[in-house]
């Protein structure tokens, strides 16, 4: 199990934590205040109470917070603090909600029964957060160069808690879904889901690699297998392809007649 290493310069995290249930609640007070870089400064049973204890102290950064407790939930109270100094680290029993943590940026998602182990990797991801970055020299002007720079093999998405680098020839297609997107790969089975939209995947891909055929779909032109009637073929998957980009798409493929 990896072990805390302690701030040198820093000052430690104050923190707090909020769970109504007495017995989850002392397990996070206990692994706060086991590790070195955390600072405990507050429990609290009810997310009213945390918050009306956040207006008293200012200087908390980090909450650990459960998500199921009456009168105000986890979310709820999250969604107050959005935009403010604070992150959260949710803590709950329920997987469903995991979603929703992506939209109120949270840090990590803590699922129950949890161990300490699992509860440092969470603590490490606010450290690093919070941990100022060493001011740095203004960089040196570019040389102007005549050659143009190589094209980018990959981009990076958001998924889950962390930016995962994703490589460009790797994608079968885009699907897109109400507020977010699955990111169907060659190289595994099971597709990324990413908190973006398709317009926001469109603009980011080199359109001679990529081309939208609906409007939940984006394609990646090298692995369209088949072209037929109104679909085309993906790997295993037929596509459609919608009235809209019927022309271009049509004009695409037309070379391959």
């Amino acid at each position: 199990m990896p072990q805390p290493e302690s701030a040198a310069l820093a000052p430690p995290i104050a923190c707090i934590a909020v769970d109504d249930e007495p017995l989850a609640l002392g397990l996070v007070c206990s692994f706060i205040e086991q590790t070195p870089f955390l600072k405990l400064v507050g429990r609290y049973s009810s997310a009213v109470a945390a918050l009306r204890a956040l207006h008293e102290q200012p200087d908390v950064k980090l909450l650990f917070l459960d998500i199921k407790m009456p009168d105000l939930s986890g979310l709820e109270l999250a969604r107050v603090l959005q935009g403010g100094g604070q992150r959260v680290i949710f803590t709950t029993a329920f997987n469903q909600y995991a979603l929703e943590g992506f939209r109120v940026d949270a840090l990590d998602y803590l699922l129950k029964p949890f161990n300490y182990e699992e509860f440092l990797r969470a603590a490490l991801k606010a450290r690093a957060f919070f941990e100022p970055r060493p001011a740095s020299a203004p960089p040196a002007p570019a040389p102007v160069v005549a050659a143009a720079l190589p094209p980018e093999d990959h981009i990076y998405l958001k998924v889950e808690y962390q930016l995962v680098r994703v490589m460009l020839a790797d994608i079968l297609y885009i699907e897109g879904l109400k507020d977010y997107v699955k990111v169907h790969l060659a190289s595994q089975p099971r597709p990324l889901l990413s908190l973006t939209s398709l317009r926001s995947m469109e603009e980011k891909l080199p359109a001679g690699r990529f081309m939208r055929i609906h409007r939940s779909y984006i394609v990646g032109l090298d692995h369209v297998a088949a072209v037929g009637r109104g679909t085309l073929q993906v790997a295993k998957e037929t596509l459609p392809v919608s009235d809209g980009y019927r022309d271009a798409v049509d004009a695409f493929f037309a070379r391959w007649k």
